[in-house]
């Protein structure tokens, strides 16, 4: 954690703020870094929005630590699914959108001897959008074997 001093004219006292980061760097170039962050401000707010995670309601420190580690994660793993595995009429997907319309979605799975289905309403997403996501994210498995 980096905290953040501003100085603004006219004020009497400055502004403080905190950046949370697991960067290892210098505080004076974690705060250059995070300055030139451009549309970052636009992922906060979405973050905020779409996974709540501002949303800090325990009452003990480690335990809200924790609760925004995993919405950090949940939001990260929502941001690849966005940009690696989303066919490109939906990549504009906000992370609300994709939640709401991928993740949050009630499935049945039906077996039958060697096959495995997944039913769900067509109103979430169509059944060839849901294949072209599930073969691009099958698609990225060999970057992962070569590790």
């Amino acid at each position: 954690m980096v905290a953040k001093v501003e100085w603004h004219a006219g004020e009497l006292f400055p502004r403080v703020g905190f950046i949370v980061t697991n960067l290892s760097w210098h505080a004076k170039t974690v705060v250059r870094f995070y300055n030139k962050r451009g549309t970052a401000e636009n992922w906060i707010k979405e973050g905020k929005q779409a996974v709540n995670w501002t949303r800090l309601s325990c009452h003990e420190f480690k335990d809200n630590e924790v609760r925004l580690q995993l919405f950090a994660l949940a939001y990260n793993l929502g941001n690849f699914l966005r940009r690696l595995a989303l066919p490109r009429r939906v990549k504009h997907w906000s992370l609300t959108t994709l939640r709401e319309k991928l993740i949050k979605i009630g499935a049945k799975i039906v077996r039958h001897a060697r096959y495995v289905f997944f039913q769900m309403a067509e109103v979430a997403v169509p059944r060839e959008l849901f294949a072209a996501i599930l073969e691009r994210i099958v698609r990225l498995r060999p970057l992962m074997d070569t590790g």
